[in-house]
């Protein structure tokens, strides 16, 4: 399991911001980094709560969309309401190679135990970020990370420095509890796979519901990982296809 803890923190700068709330550390975000900074969104289980708190702070920040070409038709679906609801300023990013063209080159690389997976994480989600990251000029980035996720997120920062991007995570500290409340008194939806079992929504052959004597992280990737790259401090990167 890869530890994020590794990545160089910024907090310790900024010890304010761990006993801040989600509204003031966007604020400080939008004060500090101006139009250089983004948000990402997976259109995932909660992604509807990030997405509100910060497009009622910052309407008009760009938000980028990996887009594998792999994911669920729900998530689709969510993507487009969501984006006519909150009135997204909404930019998708996908590989440079085609799912079509990525397998008949290599195969289902999602089949190819971890080095495999590294691969297509590298070409489906690392690479499109870093071209988004770069096209945007963006030297701040806004995700929906929280500790309660997985092991590997458990003792991030609310701000770290991931290679030359400082990362800002609002909800770092928020549990499920926080963010069900969070989504019910805005009337905002869960993603629609959560009412199937499913906890972690990426793309649908990596993904799975959750069944019994399983933890939340092994129904991403059959178990074999819970990163994909893009919050490691190897994810904004040089790589290129």
């Amino acid at each position: 399991m890869e530890n994020i803890s590794t990545v160089e923190s910024i907090s310790s700068s900024h010890p304010d911001l761990e006993e801040s709330t989600a509204f003031a550390r966007i604020q400080w975000a939008k004060n500090r980094f101006g139009d250089s900074l983004v948000m990402s969104t997976s259109f995932g289980v909660q992604s509807a709560v990030l997405l509100h708190l910060v497009t009622q702070q910052i309407p008009d920040i760009k938000v980028i969309f990996i887009d594998t070409g792999y994911l669920f038709p729900e998530t689709y679906k969510l993507a487009e309401d969501l984006s006519q609801r909150l009135n997204l300023n909404l930019l998708t990013y996908r590989s440079i190679l085609s799912p079509k063209e990525q397998e008949k080159r290599y195969g289902k690389l999602w089949e190819q135990g971890e080095e495999g997976l590294d691969q297509y994480n590298k070409m489906n989600k690392i690479e499109p970020m870093n071209r988004a990251i770069t096209e945007l000029k963006a030297t701040a980035w806004i995700s929906g990370l929280r500790r309660q996720q997985s092991q590997s997120r458990k003792n991030l920062s609310v701000v770290h420095q991931q290679n030359k991007v400082t990362k800002i995570y609002p909800i770092i500290d928020w549990d499920d509890a926080t963010i069900y409340k969070y989504l019910t008194e805005n009337n905002l939806p869960y993603h629609p796979l959560w009412e199937k079992g499913y906890v972690s929504v990426g793309d649908w052959h990596s993904s799975s519901p959750l069944k019994a004597n399983m933890t939340a992280e092994e129904t991403r990737f059959n178990g074999i990982k819970r990163e994909c790259g893009l919050h490691l401090d190897t994810g904004v990167s040089d790589y290129q296809i």
